[in-house]
């Protein structure tokens, strides 16, 4: 969302201290984070299996082969969100464990563990919100093409209708797709994600089956689920903002509104790709070809909830010598663009803000002014903030504690604008935490951490930060408690 005023959040209001009565309060994982257990019961390698095994890709070396051992520690891992008081437990499925090729029938030993885990889910009270695709195409799909192919859209409604059989007696929610913008611009475009391409035109043609591949599914879970059933798919909107407001800058935040948000919410919510972001890109792919009859009415099929993930603001410029860096956008450094025709966009460091490990801005009022541009822009569509935390330098104590002040300080910042977003009219109806434990942090391997429990890699054991004792109480009260206790 393109903001081009100054954005001053206002005050929350002294009364507003609970927040709304059903509101969901939960924690968030990836399969390829946190399960390990990669060549176990059938699963067959996925991009992300590839890519961090081609050397240089993921620092140190790192790979997801053990990462949390989440498939073996399931739970002991239900039962810590139990004790922390976790309502709702959001995690991905792995594609390629439950249908190793991409095609053709279920491996039941793969499906099983989902089932074992949903099972142990419920019996803990725990209602749990499944997320069909986090970035783990198995990798014969990537061999066959890949997402710039159309074909693969048939695959993702084949995948789709295999889990809503499987587990669409328990599960209630269901998410399409996690960040389509890093798979489609960071694994085609840019390359520092997998598949590791770099092609600009593969990127855009990522994106449009995407989206498509989107609204196919929407289509098989909502013939297959229940009634009651709720459907939805996860952005990561980017809270855009013009260094100055001059035009050239303006004009810059336009071009990333475009490729970095419109280019999935005009036809997703609206049936439509934007006129801009086809003109700014159509020297790179042919719409017209790439677009085919009856894909937007299929792209645009209603959703229940959307999901907002938010880490931190995007502060961009027109080029300017000296000025600015046009490689790093804080999604890492590379030589190519994942931004297609706003490749000479120069990205900005907020000034005189706090910092997390992965040297983003820590800035609440994205938050707030990002919940609010979405609600004016498509008034009446329930969100949920389904990540949203940071990476701090964690470490165990002698006493072995984990403190992590500085974590429980962006929380608390940003619960508050979620619950001011709330007073002003934005329909937000939960918070999911990113992370409920450290894990392989893509490129970054396990370098960094975003959990509220930490890992102790080579044990294995769980320690939950104090952020996590915090989080457990705000949970609690259904509230947050005063600032000078937090």
């Amino acid at each position: 969302m393109t903001a081009v005023r100054p954005d001053i959040a206002p005050q929350r209001a002294p009364e507003a201290t609970n927040f709304p009565t059903g509101f969901v309060w939960g924690a968030a994982t990836a399969a390829y984070q946190v399960e390990g257990a990669a060549a176990e019961d059938g699963r067959t390698p996925s991009i992300w299996d590839t890519f961090s095994r081609t050397p240089g890709k993921v620092r140190n070396g790192d790979t997801g082969d053990i990462a949390a051992d989440h498939y073996h520690r399931y739970r002991d891992d239900v039962q810590l969100m139990k004790q922390l008081g976790l309502k709702a437990y959001r995690f991905s499925i792995s594609w390629s464990r439950v249908q190793p090729t991409g095609r053709g029938p279920a491996v039941e030993r793969g499906l099983d563990f989902y089932r074992r885990l949903v099972d142990e889910l419920l019996e803990a009270g725990i209602t749990p919100v499944a997320t069909l695709y986090h970035w783990d195409l198995p990798q014969e799909l990537e061999d066959a093409g890949g997402w710039p192919q159309r074909v693969t859209t048939d695959r993702f409604a084949d995948y789709a209708a295999i889990m809503a059989g499987a587990l669409g007696d328990r599960v209630g929610m269901w998410t399409t797709f996690n960040e389509p913008w890093c798979s489609a611009f960071l694994g085609y475009g840019s390359g520092v994600h997998a598949p590791g391409r770099t092609e600009a035109a593969s990127a855009l043609r990522a994106a449009h089956h995407f989206n498509l591949a989107h609204g196919r599914a929407i289509e098989v879970l909502r013939g297959q689920l229940p009634a009651s059933a709720q459907t939805s798919v996860t952005l990561n909107l980017h809270q855009v903002s013009p260094l100055t407001d001059s035009a050239a800058d303006v004009d810059a935040a336009r071009r990333i509104d475009a490729v970095g948000n419109r280019v999935f919410t005009g036809p997703m919510l609206r049936g439509e790709y934007p006129e801009d972001l086809i003109a700014d890109t159509s020297h790179i792919v042919d719409w017209s070809q790439l677009v085919h009859d009856g894909d937007l009415a299929a792209i645009s099929r209603p959703v229940d909830v959307l999901g907002v993930n938010y880490y931190t603001p995007t502060l961009v410029s027109a080029p300017a010598e000296g000025v600015g860096d046009s490689r790093n956008d804080g999604h890492g450094v590379s030589d190519y663009s994942p931004w297609p025709g706003s490749e000479h966009v120069a990205f900005h460091l907020a000034e005189g803000k706090e910092r997390t490990a992965m040297n983003w801005a820590i800035d609440p009022n994205g938050l707030y002014n990002l919940l609010m541009d979405v609600t004016r822009e498509h008034p009446g569509l329930p969100l949920m903030v389904t990540e949203n935390g940071a990476a701090f330098d964690d470490y165990v104590s002698p006493e072995g504690r984990v403190e992590d002040p500085e974590r429980i300080d962006y929380l608390h910042g940003h619960l508050d604008a979620v619950q001011r977003a709330i007073a002003d009219g934005a329909d937000v109806r939960g918070y999911f935490l990113w992370s409920l434990m450290d894990n392989f942090e893509w490129g970054y391997g396990y370098s960094k951490r975003f959990g509220a429990v930490y890992v102790d890699y080579a044990s294995q054991r769980r320690i939950p930060k104090a952020s996590a004792h915090w989080y457990s109480d705000v949970i609690r009260r259904h509230a947050l408690p005063p600032t000078d206790a937090s």
